[in-house]
C-alpha cells in the first residue's frame, strides 16, 4: 500500500475556497481504481494540548492511501486532477507531498 500525506497551505484567507474545490474532486477520486482513502483533515481544537503543533488556519492535510504506485500514478494523470491543479493554482501558497510505504511490511 502507498500512503500520501499532502500538506496544502492556501493563500491567506482562501482555505475554505480551496477546500470546497478539493471536496468536489474528492468524490470523483473515490471512484478511481486503487483508491483506498482520500480525505482532507484540519486541526482539532483540543487534544494533546501540550504536544500538538497546529497546522494553521490556512492549511489542511490530505491523507491518501493507494493500492499501488501504479494506481497513484494513474490518479495523478487523470483529466480531473489536471483540471483541479489548474483550478486551484492561484489559491495555493505552498504544497508539500510525502509519498510513503508501510514500514512494518
Amino acid at each position: 500500500m502507498i500512503h500520501v500525506v499532502a500538506i496544502l497551505t492556501a493563500k491567506p484567507g482562501r482555505r475554505a475556497e480551496l477546500l470546497e474545490r478539493f471536496l468536489a474532486v474528492m468524490r470523483i477520486v473515490h471512484t478511481e481504481d486503487g483508491c483506498i482513502e482520500y480525505r482532507p483533515i484540519i486541526d482539532n481544537d483540543a487534544g494533546l494540548d501540550d504536544a500538538r503543533e497546529p497546522a494553521g488556519s490556512d492549511t489542511f492535510i490530505v491523507i491518501e492511501k493507494w493500492a499501488s504506485v501504479k494506481a497513484l500514478d494513474a490518479h495523478s494523470a487523470t483529466d480531473h486532477m489536471r483540471k483541479y491543479g489548474e483550478d486551484v493554482r492561484d489559491l495555493i501558497a505552498n504544497r508539500v507531498l510525502h509519498v510513503m510505504r508501510d514500514a512494518a511490511a
